[in-house]
């Protein structure tokens, strides 16, 4: 299972990569229309750019939740023990599962919605843009369960917390 996680993260970290170069291309047209009048007004090119963003973002999220690199705020200090670090990264992670169940689940009624739109500009279904939401709740389903199931093994005291999957 970590295997099909890691590829499954190192393809979307390569996806991530190419709509970020992907995104230039709509930037640098609409810059040149907007500043040097030699090239018309590409109206079409703002909304891709702003579809790319969103999947950028989306995509962004995956990654940091794998990674663990998502901002936390710390609100209570951190415990010495390990057992006990490892409960507080269950009740987050618990925590963080919940919030990926209701983009899962309600993101399926928002993809559907989007199936039955298309961009006025560009013509794309939003769809193609909508469906983000409910992968992203997916892949945070399948990322937190790794961590969950590591932070069992820390309060069950079986590894050190600080060395993850």
């Amino acid at each position: 299972m970590k295997s099909f996680l890691n590829g499954y993260a190192l393809f979307f970290q390569y996806v991530l990569t190419l709509l970020m170069g992907l995104m230039i291309v709509p930037v640098f047209l609409q810059v040149l229309s907007r500043f040097l009048g030699i090239i018309p007004r590409y109206i079409w090119t703002e909304e891709v750019a702003r579809f790319c963003f969103v999947w950028i973002i989306m995509l962004g999220s995956m990654i940091a939740v794998r990674d663990g690199s998502h901002f936390d705020v710390d609100v209570i200090p951190k415990p010495k023990r390990f057992r006990n670090q490892g409960i507080f990264q269950l009740i987050r992670h618990i925590t963080m599962l919940a919030l990926a169940g209701i983009f899962l689940w309600y993101g399926i009624d928002f993809a559907k919605f989007g199936f039955a739109q298309n961009s006025e500009m560009s013509g794309i279904n939003m769809l193609s843009i909508y469906i983000s939401f409910p992968l992203a709740g997916l892949s945070w389903a399948l990322f937190l369960g790794e961590k969950i199931y590591q932070d069992i093994r820390v309060i069950r005291g079986d590894t050190d917390p600080k060395l993850r999957l």
